[in-house]
């Protein structure tokens, strides 16, 4: 009952994946969210190889029902939550004269009204235990564009502001809340990548899952307490690096 508890959504791959593992690192006991079971059951799997703890739990986000059922099941398994991070979500890239509403709301709904339902039935339950850390993963697509990213850009952006927002509510229940946005960040196979893609960021390199999940750490760790309602973009300085066409 006093193993910190970390909550990851979309753990089941990629970046939400690695967060999980890094929490478990940590000698958290980590809460591995997914839609799809299966991935998050070889998430857990991994974990356990490597001397771990962790639980799979099914949780379409979108659904306000699934979350709150989440949450009261992790209440009433380990009595604590101390990290939730908000990495679940979903894109959709089409022109905007044929973007569907459909597609509007399915990415809105999980992008940012799941992140926000997570946040509130989180909270309730780091209260009543003396705080907690919250982590939203944004995107750099909140602060620059290409074309047909119009409800993407919107959902990321909005978890930004959101990310502020809730500090400030939540901030007399001593809960910090904190962004990351993300670059490119490669979850497939490293040899597929070039050299200019590398070249595209002052690091050299394309970003890994990991590098995510260690700001992750950073962010919730209790000596880093006095940052909180910011978003951090971790590109690899790609957004800073001007381009032209050649």
């Amino acid at each position: 009952m006093n193993k910190r508890i970390a909550i990851v959504t979309g753990a089941g791959k990629g970046i939400g994946k690695a967060i999980a593992i890094a929490y478990a690192n940590r000698g958290f006991q980590a809460i591995v969210v997914d839609v799809n079971e299966s991935d998050a059951i070889e998430t857990v799997q991994f974990i356990e190889d490597h001397n771990g703890e962790a639980e799979a739990i099914y949780c379409d986000i979108s659904h306000v029902g699934d979350i709150q059922a989440l949450v009261k099941k992790v209440n009433r398994s380990y009595g604590r939550i101390d990290v939730l991070i908000n990495n679940a979500g979903v894109s959709q890239f089409n022109s905007p004269y044929e973007l569907t509403v459909q597609e509007w709301d399915r990415v809105l709904n999980t992008n940012v009204r799941g992140a926000f339902f997570c946040s509130r039935e989180v909270a309730k339950v780091m209260k009543q235990h003396g705080g907690g850390s919250i982590v939203n993963i944004a995107s750099t697509r909140a602060f620059m564009s290409e074309p047909h990213s119009e409800v993407y850009a919107a959902s990321k952006g909005a978890i930004v502001s959101l990310t502020h927002a809730l500090a400030a509510s939540f901030q007399d229940d001593l809960i910090r809340v904190n962004a990351i946005s993300p670059g490119w960040i490669h979850t497939g196979d490293e040899k597929s990548l070039r050299q200019k893609d590398h070249d595209q960021h002052f690091s050299k390199r394309v970003g890994k899952p990991e590098d995510i999940a260690n700001v992750c750490l950073f962010l919730t760790d209790e000596g880093n307490e006095f940052i909180n309602g910011e978003t951090i973009i971790i590109d690899g300085g790609m957004t800073r690096k001007m381009m032209y066409e050649q």
